[in-house]
């Protein structure tokens, strides 16, 4: 069993198990194996000659058809009969699980997923978050109404803002250009 702390401070850290280690590890690691306590150094399996480094616990197999992933249940199967024994099971091999949706840009190969998706409200397209926003997505393929509502929300933005007598730019709206700050 592991020494604990200093003598000032005896519930701080724990020196390591390993016999010709014995050094002083103030966030020491408990080996879920042996139940013995180890520095840094020492807090893999292998490190410090665990009984549990021989178990290479759980393993599988990757299908290359629907990418799931199926367990090994014993070692005296092969992958090849392992895959196939996937392939006939009741959840079966199903290719289309596999396929993720890409975004539709031009040479994008971007997989579209819950936190990079974006839907363009000109042509109804889920995009990636780099292609949003319609120039970057040749949106001309939308139709006339979704092209005609969205350059009248184009429009919206300066409904208020009337441009200069002399041609030269736009005036801020009345109650802008009034605004007091103090």
């Amino acid at each position: 069993m592991a020494r604990r702390g200093t003598e000032a401070f005896p519930d701080l850290g724990a020196h390591c198990d390993r016999e010709d280690c014995n050094q002083l590890d103030f966030l020491p690691f408990d080996c879920d194996g042996c139940g013995k306590v180890f520095c840094t150094e020492h807090r893999a399996y292998v490190d410090h000659g665990c009984a549990r480094a021989a178990d290479r616990g759980r393993t599988v197999v990757v299908c290359e058809a629907c990418g799931d992933s199926v367990e090994r249940a014993g070692a005296d199967k092969t992958d090849a009969e392992i895959l196939e024994a996937h392939a006939r099971s009741r959840r079966g091999c199903d290719p289309a699980r596999k396929r993720k949706p890409r975004c539709p840009a031009r040479r994008c190969k971007e997989t579209l997923t819950f936190s990079n998706t974006s839907h363009c409200k000109g042509c109804g397209q889920k995009l990636c978050l780099k292609h949003r926003f319609p120039a970057d997505h040749e949106c001309s393929r939308s139709t006339p109404a979704g092209a005609a509502a969205a350059a009248r929300r184009a429009g919206d933005c300066g409904r208020d803002a009337q441009k200069t007598k002399d041609g030269g730019g736009w005036a801020m709206p009345p109650f802008i250009r009034n605004f007091k700050m103090f």
